[in-house]
């Protein structure tokens, strides 16, 4: 089968499984309204979310590597589809929680599969293809969340969490049948990356164990948790900021559009530019302007709506590219064999971020009644992640413990 269908299946998949994060901001006012709970209580589900699913995610790569994606695709899927519209007869901040969590294994599961099909692939294309999977997590939801907004205006927030959890269970399930890893043969007729191109990339092969036991890995690990941060938190949090900021229903449905579109564009455009430039010179780029663009929400975005529009725009194309730029960056320093596994542990940053963006945040703002300490907190830490690309650059590639001697290629320019 052609790699690219395969690559389709894991970009439609990855789009039923980012609904369930991006959607999530249009059902907490209509849920407060009906239920009576606090912002706090509900965005502690959103918490739960991301971080009981991420810190699955070791467990998931490990297995994703030995059994192939196609059975954790259909498991995600039901996880999913249960998850999500249960979420619809919840009476209690208990079964919210419980049945939210469901749904972040799933997604853990689902997100794991379909980067693993990315990044193994298309080695000649890693930044880009990567890139492409993950632009679906964050893209989709520029077509669906209207759809999401119609159905709770149109039925309550109820009814929508049932029916989407059903259509997008039954879509990643259908998807998970043209997920498979290539072989040893089929790996090694792949195409290989150019000659001349300026990504550093290794020749070794690091297993989790052994990348865990390596500094490079820790270095990784602080910077995309700093730069997660911001974004995860606009994500969880961006309809109570536009309210607390007199900003009108028909400008947040705008945005609600808006940011997905360029959260995934950003997946792509950043992902191809690091094929070009090198990884790190890109995340350096990149992370610069999202700490002046999380510092704009208050100063410039406040202006107007349409600033407001634009600005938030730019702190998803700007911060997108973090799901993108580090599975390809730790799949060029260890090796892309077992990828799926090395990238789990890395992505449990997610999980972290999510503690300080969701329930940590809205106690913020409960508190101090302003979201500015909140943003310009997220921008220190969006610029303290680019500083430490510099450092990611210029550090060593790691050396397998029965290296004898440097290896010619740790500090130049790739041939493989």
């Amino acid at each position: 089968m052609n790699r690219w269908v395969r690559l389709i299946a894991a970009v439609t998949a990855m789009v039923m499984n980012g609904n369930m994060q991006y959607a999530w901001t249009l059902f907490v006012s209509p849920m407060i309204k009906e239920t009576g709970w606090k912002l706090s209580e509900v965005q502690w589900a959103f918490t739960l979310y991301i971080f009981l699913g991420t810190v699955a995610m070791p467990v998931c790569g490990w297995m994703i590597d030995r059994i192939g994606p196609r059975a954790f695709m259909s498991i995600a899927g039901l996880l999913c589809g249960v998850g999500w519209a249960a979420m619809g007869s919840v009476t209690s901040l208990k079964m919210l929680y419980v049945m939210y969590a469901i749904a972040g294994f799933g997604t853990a599961f689902g997100y794991g599969c379909a980067v693993s099909v990315a990044v193994k692939w298309f080695p000649d294309k890693r930044g880009l293809c990567s890139g492409i999977c993950v632009a679906g997590y964050g893209a989709g939801a520029t077509i669906f969340n209207p759809i999401f907004a119609y159905l709770i205006h149109q039925f309550d927030y109820r009814a929508t969490f049932l029916y989407t959890g059903i259509a997008s269970g039954i879509i990643m399930i259908l998807a998970a049948q043209f997920l498979q890893n290539p072989t040893s043969e089929e790996a090694s007729a792949l195409p290989k990356p150019p000659v001349k191109a300026k990504v550093r990339r290794h020749t070794e092969e690091f297993n989790s164990v052994e990348m865990l036991s390596k500094y490079q890995f820790y270095v990784l690990y602080v910077a995309m948790l700093m730069i997660g941060i911001g974004g995860l938190m606009t994500t969880a949090q961006l309809g109570p900021v536009a309210k607390s900021m007199g900003i009108g229903a028909a400008t947040l449905t705008i945005a609600l559009s808006m940011n997905p579109l360029a959260n995934g564009a950003s997946r792509v455009f950043w992902g191809w530019v690091s094929d070009h430039i090198g990884r790190e010179q890109t995340m350096f780029l990149a992370f610069t302007l999202q700490a002046i663009f999380l510092a704009g929400v208050f100063t410039v975005g406040k202006n107007s709506p349409t600033l407001f529009i634009i600005n938030m725009a730019l702190v998803y194309f700007t911060w997108g590219e973090l799901y993108t730029l580090f599975p390809a960056a730790q799949a060029d320093i260890f090796g892309a064999k077992h990828s799926a596994s090395n990238y789990s542990f890395l992505y449990t940053t997610k999980a972290l971020a999510s503690v300080i963006a969701g329930g940590l945040a809205a106690t913020l703002f409960e508190k101090t009644g302003t979201w500015t300490t909140a943003f310009y907190g997220s921008a220190v830490l969006a610029f303290c992640a680019a500083l430490l690309a510099i450092v990611i650059r210029k550090m060593p590639f790691p050396k397998k413990l029965n290296a004898d001697e440097p290896m010619a290629n740790a500090a130049v320019s790739e041939a493989s």
